[in-house]
């Protein structure tokens, strides 16, 4: 049985190669020792002669340097730098997310070199370029406003708050249907799987505030959001609270309400609220306890037949509240960094 002496090890064919060439010393045929060893009957001449001329280093094994790359390293390095953080459009192509034909496309037109999509695959990995799902950003955001808001605006805010013993809350709503998507499932291809659900589609909208301390509170509603039904929230959130509160919030036409500032004045000082920069949902740490509710929570199993959507929803919202370190963590990814000392 021929073996294939590619697959083979370095260390594994410098092992054979000084041992086939010790036999054949000692007195043995080279076409026995090479063929006891199943490898090609013409190997084992290449090998003596390169012992003859070389001695016992000729058959040390040597690293094979391989293909030439299409690209050199700072061609490789220049292909980074038109991915990392630009989108395909920057340079004349119509589609605005990156993949492997257009980064080969883009390369022939830069390089005047043709690779294939699997080359490409290659030299994304190589680069530590990986897919991944993009987050959308709208056009209208303000970024000079965001490093603001981030470097000057809020830390201004947190000390105030802190001088005056005020607590700073941040503020989100959100929408909860029943027949929401229900992410990806296994199952025979060209057959979709079926999951049996109610036909009857619920929705329940809900609001909830959250501090780098893990505080949390919410309220379940079915009514839209209008700058009424916004100030009998506010009441509920107020309810019981001895403390100033600096409530963060976004520019939503309902917070934003001649009725909502007259509230807030009312008040007295008990209340204020500030808000984020426009189109700007990342800064806010709340968002994470709707991520979390919509990615971890019951909610988002497919109800059985007589099942309350609301009643998923209260039981996801109060097992956050119950878990303060779980808030907490809301506070630690990157983009809401900047809320915490």
């Amino acid at each position: 049985m021929k073996n294939d002496g590619r697959r083979l090890s370095h260390e594994t064919s410098e092992t054979i190669r000084r041992m086939a060439v010790r036999r054949v010393r000692e007195g043995e045929r080279p076409s026995a020792v090479i063929q006891s060893y199943g490898l090609c009957r013409t190997s084992i001449y290449r090998w003596l002669r390169a012992e003859r001329r070389g001695g016992d280093k000729a058959l040390k094994a040597r690293k094979h340097p391989g293909r030439k790359p299409a690209l050199s390293a700072q061609q490789k390095l220049q292909v980074r730098r038109w991915i990392s953080g630009r989108d395909p459009r920057q340079y004349g192509f119509d589609f605005g997310l990156w993949t492997r034909q257009i980064v080969a496309e883009l390369i022939e037109q830069k390089f005047g070199i043709r690779l294939g999509v699997t080359a490409v695959g290659r030299l994304l990995a190589e680069l530590d370029i990986t897919p991944q799902k993009p987050l959308r950003r709208a056009y209208e955001r303000d970024p000079v406003a965001i490093e603001q808001w981030q470097q000057k605006v809020f830390p201004r805010l947190r000390a105030r708050a802190k001088r005056l013993g005020a607590k700073v809350f941040f503020l989100d709503e959100a929408g909860v249907r029943s027949d929401q998507v229900l992410g990806r499932s296994w199952g025979l291809r060209g057959q979709t799987p079926e999951v049996p659900t109610s036909g009857q589609r619920q929705s329940v909208n809900a609001i909830s505030a959250v501090t780098a301390r893990g505080e949390f509170w919410f309220e379940i509603y079915t009514h839209r959001l209008n700058a009424a039904a916004f100030v009998e929230l506010l009441g509920r959130f107020l309810r019981g609270r001895k403390n100033r509160v600096f409530l963060v919030l976004d520019g939503h036409p309902a917070h934003r309400a001649k009725i909502i500032s007259d509230y807030v004045q009312r008040l007295q000082g008990r209340l204020e609220l500030h808000f984020l920069p426009g189109y700007a949902p990342e800064l806010n740490p709340d968002e994470f306890v709707w991520n979390h509710l919509k990615r971890q929570g019951v909610s988002k199993k497919p109800l059985r037949q007589g099942e309350s959507l609301r009643s998923r929803v209260q039981a996801d919202l109060d097992a956050i509240r119950a878990r303060p370190a779980l808030v907490r963590s809301f506070f630690r990814a990157p983009s809401v960094a900047y809320t915490t000392d």
